[in-house]
């Protein structure tokens, strides 16, 4: 591993420079003084010697450095995995950690962030874990419980690749949304027998009208969806769950996992810079 590594880095130079959007994103990433940062440079000292030795599969926690180009991660993201399995002529499993909450120094830039990683999901035989219980300081960019981190991801590689069972492993993920009057419900996949919210009431969730303004929701646990709804908010348009930068929702599936955050709408995020708090 490479602390402070971007994913193009990872990932070989012409794979990056073929698609125009990853190319130009990759030129916005700014030069570091200990770790490379351009395309290709992980990838030919640390990759590259490896494809010649048998893997089973990879496992991935990354994304911090790739926060202000989080609209074309995605992209590099799922042309790295691809580059690997290439090299080793294998389709092997991608298991991958979503980064953690931290306070960026940019507005929801980590919440887009997250959002990739999310649906990178889609690219065949990749998955991956949900951290946001594991953090006990957001200004720390390291979140000091790894065990639990790899533990999490030993059991997705047992569960998914070894076919074990009864082991938890996969979080709650959003699946859509449905208005009744002046509620939302939302279902969800791999939400098994339900939810359980750790503490008084449900945090981090909020609700907005076609007005695009959120507002703190009342959250209800019906069955194995969830029902949200605002007092301010006669019609809900959209819902977001643990959806910023420093977040730490409490929904759990009754699995013990974390619910992994969301949004159901796709409006324009604020991502100015962070202002800091008057004295």
């Amino acid at each position: 591993s490479w602390g402070g590594t971007p994913a193009e880095a990872w990932t070989p130079t012409p794979v990056v420079n073929n698609d125009e959007s990853t190319r130009l994103a990759s030129l916005k990433i700014a030069d570091a003084p200990w770790w490379p940062t351009k395309p290709g440079k992980a990838y030919n000292a640390m990759i590259a010697p490896l494809t010649g030795h048998a893997i089973a599969g990879a496992i991935w926690y990354q994304g911090e450095s790739n926060v202000m180009t989080a609209n074309t991660y995605q992209q590099v993201f799922t042309k790295m995995i691809g580059s690997w399995r290439t090299a080793w002529n294998k389709e092997f499993p991608f298991y991958y950690v979503q980064i953690a909450p931290f306070a960026y120094g940019n507005k929801n830039t980590g919440a887009l962030l997250r959002e990739a990683q999310t649906n990178s999901q889609a690219y065949p035989k990749t998955g991956m874990v949900v951290v946001t219980d594991l953090v006990d300081n957001v200004k720390d960019i390291h979140p000091q419980n790894k065990h639990s981190v790899g533990e999490r991801l030993a059991n997705y590689a047992l569960a998914d690749t070894y076919a074990q069972t009864g082991i938890p492993y996969h979080s709650p993920a959003f699946k859509a949304m449905t208005v009744d009057k002046n509620t939302a419900v939302i279902s969800f996949d791999f939400a098994g027998n339900g939810f359980n919210i750790r503490g008084p009431k449900a945090t981090e969730w909020f609700v907005a009208g076609d007005d695009q303004k959120f507002y703190p929701a009342e959250v209800k646990l019906v069955s194995n969806t969830i029902v949200v709804s605002s007092k301010q908010v006669k019609i809900p348009a959209a819902v977001r769950y643990g959806f910023s930068n420093e977040a730490m929702g409490n929904t759990f599936g009754k699995s013990g996992l974390p619910l992994a955050p969301f949004r159901t709408d796709k409006w324009e995020m604020d991502t100015t810079a962070v202002q800091p708090a008057a004295k």
